[in-house]
């Protein structure tokens, strides 16, 4: 499994916004720029943060996007399922369609689902304010 920019892109910036809150929208030239992104990718990605209601859009020359929740309620498995869909290592332990007819006779299985345990045991206890915390901590005190 690897995550694609999207997903890292994605967590860069709700980690910028959660970093950056001051009450006022952040325009998203402001966060491409401090987190070195194409403006024009993180309006995609921003887009699909939006729909799913974990941004909020505002407009106007004052506008910009805003976290619509606090940061200790987003997880990083939150937001990485939502840019790139299932993070299962294979198809066969998609909680929701296993696909596999060998499922019951396959030992590899096994493997796979421990490894999609574990994937998920890390990234569902993870928060957006975790992140935040261990930015502060590696910048010594200073937010990005």
């Amino acid at each position: 499994m690897k995550i694609s920019t999207r997903g890292r892109y994605a967590l860069r910036l709700m980690l910028d916004l959660a970093l950056n809150d001051s009450g006022t929208p952040l325009r998203i030239k402001q966060i491409a720029q401090r987190q070195d992104i194409s403006d024009k990718y993180l309006e995609q990605i921003v887009s699909i943060l939006n729909k799913a209601r974990y941004v909020q859009s505002i407009r106007g020359p004052q506008g910009g996007y805003l976290l619509t929740k606090k940061p200790e309620e987003y997880t990083v498995g939150m937001i990485l399922r939502l840019t790139e869909g299932s993070l299962a290592p294979v198809d066969c332990v998609e909680a929701e369609f296993p696909s596999c007819e060998k499922m019951e006779d396959c030992v590899t299985s096994i493997v796979w689902k421990k490894m999609n345990d574990a994937i998920n045991d890390v990234i569902d206890n993870i928060t957006l304010a975790d992140l935040m915390a261990w930015q502060i901590e590696k910048n010594g005190g200073y937010s990005i």
